[in-house]
């Protein structure tokens, strides 16, 4: 996995992408809190769940299924997240589901089990250049300095030059948007 501070890129992103006001504090923090979320799972360890079980690490909170019941709660929860329905279940959907899909982009673990519980198959992406994070013993090791610099290199700075231009594009005037 990347380390649980890189799982937080994607909805600190979008926020930063977004007009100003666009996303709600609370809202950012349960899109954080919802991609963060999925490394939960491993309490399993310590209840002795094997890691390859349907509820092991990388196991069903990994899964579309678990972004969606976290879109569903967000839905339900959108007054006190100040936004609408549709942008609280979208936001913290899509925030959820970025946990596994980095996930899969990682160098080490079993995959993650994105499908379940239709299927059980541990997925990793075609291309895995995201160094897997140590555990929390580990972080502040060599190896976990290997990793914090591949996130730097594969997530943060990637998020931060998309924003950037993005940034540049809703700022540029619409003449020189749409002469071409």
């Amino acid at each position: 996995m990347p380390s649980i501070f890189t799982h937080a890129a994607i909805p600190l992103a979008l926020w930063c992408a977004a007009e100003r006001g666009r996303i709600s504090r609370p809202l950012l923090a349960a899109g954080v809190v919802a991609a963060m979320l999925p490394d939960a799972d491993v309490l399993a360890f310590v209840l002795h769940i094997p890691y390859a079980d349907s509820f092991g690490h990388r196991g069903a909170s990994h899964s579309v299924v678990f972004a969606t019941l976290l879109a569903v709660l967000a839905a339900v929860l959108h007054r006190p997240l100040r936004a609408s329905t549709v942008q609280a279940a979208a936001f913290v959907g899509i925030s959820a589901l970025s946990h596994p899909l980095l996930d899969a982009f990682t160098s080490g673990g079993l995959g993650v089990a994105l499908w379940w519980p239709w299927s059980g198959e541990r997925l990793f992406a075609p291309w895995r250049p995201i160094r897997v994070s140590p555990f929390a013993g580990q972080f502040f090791s060599a190896r976990g300095l290997a990793t914090v610099f591949s996130e730097l290199r594969w997530v943060w700075l990637p998020l931060a030059a998309a924003v950037i231009g993005w940034k540049l594009i809703q700022r540029a005037p619409v003449d020189a948007r749409t002469t071409q």
